[in-house]
C-alpha cells in the first residue's frame, strides 16, 4: 500500500428510500445505483455472499477490484479505513460501493439471522487481501 488515502470516500452507500425516490415516471421499475458506463464488464463477477449470525471476516481489500453489495436481507456494519476508522450501518435494500484498495471488514448486527448481500465485482479473479489491523474506537459513523 502506498501513502495513506483519503478513505473516508471510499466506500459509498446508497439508502432504499432514495432508490425508491428515483423510481417515478416511466421505466419506474429501474433504478441506477451505480453507473458503470464505459467500462465494458467482460470480467464482471455477480454473485450471494452471506454473514452467519453474529459472524463476520477480518479487515482486507479487494486489489484493483470495484465491488458493489446490496443487502438483501439481515443488517450490517461495514468498518473501512487504514484503521476502520468509518462505519455504516446497513439493511435491506441498501447498497455500497468499494473503491479499489479500500479496507474493509463487514459484521453481522444479529447473532440470530444471517445478512443476505448479493455482490458485484469488476473482475472475476477473486482477489481478497487480508490485512492486520488495529481498529479505531468508537469508528465515525457514516450516514
Amino acid at each position: 500500500m502506498t501513502a495513506a488515502a483519503p478513505w473516508r470516500t471510499g466506500v459509498r452507500v446508497v439508502r432504499a428510500g432514495a432508490l425508491r425516490a428515483t423510481r417515478r415516471g416511466p421505466g419506474r421499475g429501474r433504478a441506477t445505483v451505480f453507473d458503470f458506463a464505459g467500462t465494458g464488464g467482460r470480467q464482471t463477477w455477480i454473485g450471494t455472499a452471506t454473514l452467519p449470525p453474529g459472524g463476520g471476516n477480518d479487515a482486507h481489500h479487494h486489489g484493483r477490484h470495484e465491488v458493489a453489495l446490496y443487502v438483501v436481507k439481515g443488517r450490517t456494519r461495514i468498518r473501512w479505513g487504514d484503521r476502520l476508522e468509518y462505519a455504516a450501518d446497513l439493511g435491506p435494500g441498501d447498497f455500497a460501493y468499494f473503491t479499489p484498495y479500500v479496507p474493509h471488514r463487514e459484521r453481522n448486527l444479529d447473532d440470530a439471522e444471517p445478512v443476505d448481500f448479493v455482490v458485484v465485482r469488476s473482475d472475476d479473479e477473486g482477489i481478497v487481501v487480508g490485512l492486520d489491523v488495529v481498529p479505531v474506537e468508537p469508528p465515525e459513523m457514516v450516514v
